[in-house]
Parts: C-alpha cells; structure tokens; sequence
C-alpha cells in the first residue's frame, strides 16, 4: 500500500445512518447454476426525466440522471471501470414502471468533469458522492446495484452505510485484492489470450514489464499526449477484447475510442497501483456487515477478468445472499444468462417494500 493512500474508514454504519429502516434476520440463500430456456431481456430503451450536474467538491462535478417511474422503487447503478462510465442500455436493467432509477458518471469519466481527472479521485470519494446523492433525492434507502468494479464499490458502500441499502445486487465480483490484480494485468488471463496478450504488452519495453501496472502508470501520466494515448487503448482494448466468452469485436473497439480510453485506463490504472485503496482483503472480510441485507450475486463461470474464485469467497462470507452461477458466460452483463439473473433480481426486488 502506497503511503499517499488516505485512512481507509470502517466498514460500520454511521452514526447517520441509524434513522433508516434496519433489515430483518435472513436465513442461506439459494445456488442456481442453470442456462434458462428463455432468457431475459433487456427492457425497452427509456430517456431520463431528469438529469444534472452535482458539485461534489475539489473541482470536481458529476453527471446523474433518473428513469423510470418517479415515484418508483429507488436504485442506484454503479458502473464498472473505474473510469468507465454509464450507457443507455444500464437504465434497461430495471422495469421503468416500478423503479426510479439513479445512474451518474463516477469522477473523471463519461460526462463527468473534469474529465480523467486522478486528483481527489478515490473509492471513498466515490462512496461520499453515492451519498450525496441519496440525500439530494431524499431516499431512506435505496437498492444497490453494482458490476464489475461496480460490484466492489457497491460492497464498499453498503458495509460503510448498510442501513441505507434495502438490497444489494452485485454481478463480476471484484474486490481489487492483489491477486485479482496479477491475475489480470501480470500473470494467468495471458496464458488464454496470447495474441491479445502480446498487444496489451506493446507499449512497454521488456525491461519495465515485471510490473505492468506501474510501467502503464508511467505512461498514462506522461506529459505527452500520443504516449498517454497509445497506453490507454492498449489498455483498454485488453479489457474489451477479453470480457467476453465468445469474441466481441465490435465491443473491443469501442474501448479502443480514445476519449473513452483516456480516462477508463488512467482512472482503472491509478486505482489499481493504490490497491483501490482499501485494506487487505476488506470486502470479504467485512462481508459479515450485510448478513442482513437482502441481496443476489451472479457471476459467470468463465469470467477471465473477474474469476469465479472471488464470487464464491463472497458468497461464504455472505452465505444470506442468492448465488446465481452463468455457466455459459464470461463477464459482460449483456451475455444472456448474466444478463436473465439480473433483470430476474430487479423484477423480485421491485415488489418488495
């Protein structure tokens, strides 16, 4: 852990928070593993009602926007990255009907400003903004719904204000622990992806390549623009070019835009030198904190950016959640049954108060 890195807070619930509803005792939840025969979709595509910039502080402003039913269900989604922002096709995740449905820009990317900004840029900035922005729109509590790095910024919040999430959906679970990190950008993804592999190692010379990720920091912060350019669509087109089971070359190349590219890189890079400033292992280990929490983890068997391993570690430490498995899937949420589980656990949610 870098010495820059701020005091990481407890996963507790805040003193603030003690006024929302608390949850019920759960028993185990259910393990499904199974391709349905007819898979959910996405729902139609819908315009927010409304949308806005939020002042959060030391320069920075974030871009949000609601869907839906006003008067819905609230939800929050958190995007995967960090760095990558949010698309039409995450408002579909939740029927307009029952949810009102809260998207933003984390820090630095997608319509956010200043954009691929690394200053006051950190999974507790991004937790204080989630809040303010459930206080902004009044919400006692709100559904959770996280992928990706979303998932380990929606554990984040949840163990920090648990009160204030009525369930908790998290889908490619990643909880920025180094293994994860080595797994992806030093050692194991590379052994299935050789080719792609070789593309990702490019910019870096072989004498700088026993640490990737640092090598790609150096790069991503240099003063000149075609360096940093370069670094960021290796980057980032490894990550698009791996997160699903069957090749998406259309979606490789969107990652490859380099105003998209910019800030997903260098936001993701600078998270992950900083171990995305969390202790060891503090997402499993504060797990226990949502014992009560109703919630859902889905997670591809074959996901080579997030494996498996740390779902299931989540769910032992999180034995009350439903575990649905994608035997069928890599990572990405629009691979079929990802995405069936998903729309399955917004629909249950939706009916509960």
């Amino acid at each position: 852990m870098s010495p820059d890195i701020p005091e990481v807070p407890e996963t507790s619930v805040n003193a603030s928070d003690t006024a929302a509803p608390m949850h019920a005792p759960r028993g185990p939840g259910k393990i499904v593993e199974e391709i349905p025969a007819s898979p959910r979709r996405l729902y139609p595509h819908i315009e927010p009602f409304e949308s806005g910039m939020l002042d959060v502080g030391n320069g920075h402003n974030i871009y949000w926007e609601r869907c839906g039913n006003p008067r819905g269900k609230p939800a929050v989604f958190l995007h995967g990255g960090p760095g990558g922002g949010c698309s039409p096709d995450h408002r579909r995740l939740f029927d307009p009907s029952k949810y009102c449905i809260t998207l933003f820009d984390q820090r630095g990317c997608g319509r956010s400003l200043p954009h691929a900004s690394l200053d006051h840029n950190t999974t507790w900035d991004l937790v204080d903004d989630i809040e303010a922005l459930r206080t902004k729109f009044g919400y006692a509590q709100w559904l959770v719904f996280g992928g990706s790095w979303g998932s380990t910024l929606a554990l984040a919040y949840a163990q920090a204000h648990v009160s204030r999430v009525s369930e908790l959906v998290v889908r490619g679970i990643f909880t920025v622990r180094r293994e994860e990190l080595h797994w992806y950008y030093q050692k194991g993804a590379s052994w299935l992806f050789p080719d792609r592999w070789e593309k990702f190692l490019a910019p870096i010379p072989l004498e700088e390549r026993g640490d990737l990720m640092r090598a790609y920091q150096k790069r991503l912060t240099h003063r000149d623009e075609s360096v940093r350019i370069e670094a960021a669509r290796a980057w980032s087109m490894w990550e698009g070019s791996t997160i699903t089971l069957l090749p998406d070359d259309q979606l490789a190349e969107a990652f490859g835009d380099p105003h998209y590219a910019i800030a997903f890189a260098r936001i993701e890079n600078h998270y992950f030198v900083h171990d995305g400033f969390l202790k060891p292992n503090q997402l499993i280990g504060g797990a226990h904190a949502l014992r009560d929490v109703p919630g859902v983890i889905v997670q591809g068997r074959y996901d080579m950016a997030t494996p498996a391993r740390t779902a299931w570690e989540l769910h032992k430490a999180w034995p009350e959640a439903d575990f649905y498995w994608a035997p069928d899937a890599g990572h990405a949420f629009s691979e079929p049954t990802i995405l069936h589980w998903l729309i399955e656990a917004t629909d249950r949610f939706a009916l509960e108060d």
